[in-house]
């Protein structure tokens, strides 16, 4: 999934209109927001060599580089009196018409495509499993470069991306949603190759919970019962996990924090979801082609030294990576936001799925303990989502 654009309880990342005054002023910021890019390529780098402690050191990092930073966020957030718990959206072009809540046959089509799209990802990473992640990772970044820009020229939306770039603050927050989207597209690449797609579906399930904990922690809001007995649900399906494998499932929690953290800092930056995705992998390409070309130099590279496949499969990277994106993005707003939150169980499912019957991953009785009590969550997640849908 690697960057899906799911709703996550509070979060809702629909693209909505109406961004106009919501650029955030984050004077000095910039120097902080490069700095937790900075530490995941450093973190990544050692992948490798000891690609294992990838996952642990980007995930302690930035844990610990984010929660500093979220008390800044915390009180800019709950400064704004228009980011209440159902308001936290993701801006999109000023010009964009006001959304209505309600569904249509073209948003469904859009979504399910984006979803399965998504769901189907893991055969694409298994295919490049045979590649070095980091190389994966940097051509995923560089490849959708293209993809995305002319996705914007085609539908004439560049105006806020020039801003941005104009911007120090807003580049400052693009660097850190970078930084977040790759530690969690870099944890998701890695965990397929190495055989943890479980793993990796149990992160994305974890997701929508992660969330209700965010609004907690973050924005100081009071959860209801439901939602707490969700998060307490997931969190006894984490314990068993963790005691039954003898340590934290880092490629699950990392997951869900990066992506978690990712949807709250995106909100921050006033741009469509088209723009800022490209303004995202421009930022990533920036350390991603030097070592592109660092390895074709070396002849350590597969685009040029590899096979005529490893060739394909490496430029495939772009549109399976900004594809399902771009497609999203036009059909979530034409969405229900209850309906996209039962159908954003579409991906992680097929990831399970594939991990037991395609990539015969054995399904132990803790992980499916563990699995059984976070299905439980957020069937009481969906449940309580749907009777809130149905109250307003």
């Amino acid at each position: 999934m690697t960057g899906i654009p799911l709703v996550y309880g509070r979060f809702d990342l629909r693209p909505v209109g109406g961004a106009e005054g919501d650029i955030v002023h984050l004077h000095g910021y910039f120097f902080r927001c490069s700095t937790v890019g900075f530490l995941f390529f450093i973190g990544v780098v050692s992948a490798l060599t000891k690609p294992g402690i990838v996952v642990k050191f980007t995930f302690m990092t930035l844990l610990n580089v984010s929660f500093n930073q979220m008390n800044w966020l915390n009180v800019h957030l709950r400064s704004r009196s228009r980011l209440s718990s159902r308001e936290i959206t993701m801006a999109t072009d000023n010009a964009a018409p006001q959304i209505k809540n309600e569904d249509t046959p073209r948003g469904f089509a859009f979504a399910l495509t984006a979803y399965l799209m998504w769901g189907f990802l893991p055969f694409y990473l298994k295919a490049v499993a045979h590649l070095p992640p980091l190389e994966v990772l940097a051509h995923r970044a560089l490849w959708s470069v293209p993809v995305a820009g002319a996705v914007l020229l085609i539908l004439k939306r560049t105006e806020e991306l020039k801003v941005a770039i104009r911007t120090p603050s807003m580049l400052g927050m693009a660097c850190v949603t970078a930084a977040f989207i790759t530690v969690n597209w870099g944890i998701y690449v890695w965990a397929i190759a190495n055989n943890h797609a479980l793993e990796g579906a149990l992160g994305y399930f974890i997701n929508p919970l992660f969330s209700f904990f965010l609004a907690a922690v973050i924005l100081r809001e009071k959860l209801s019962p439901l939602q707490l007995a969700a998060i307490a649900l997931a969190g006894v399906g984490v314990v068993i996990l963790t005691v039954g494998s003898g340590g934290l499932p880092w490629i699950s929690l990392g997951l869900a924090f990066s992506w978690g953290c990712y949807a709250l800092f995106r909100k921050t930056l006033p741009i469509g979801p088209n723009q800022g995705f490209f303004l995202e992998v421009l930022l990533i390409s920036i350390p991603a082609l030097p070592y592109i070309i660092y390895l074709e130099w070396t002849g350590q590279g597969h685009l040029f030294h590899g096979t005529s496949f490893d060739t394909f499969i490496l430029m495939l990277a772009g549109p399976i990576t900004a594809g399902p994106l771009m497609i999203y993005a036009n059909g979530a707003k034409l969405l229900r936001l209850s309906t996209i939150g039962i159908m954003q169980y579409i991906a992680p499912t097929m990831i399970f799925l594939i991990a037991i019957f395609a990539f015969k991953e054995p399904l132990s009785t803790v992980k499916l303990v563990s699995f059984v009590f976070i299905w439980s969550a957020l069937a009481v997640y969906s449940y309580g989502m749907l009777k809130a849908a149905k109250g307003r």
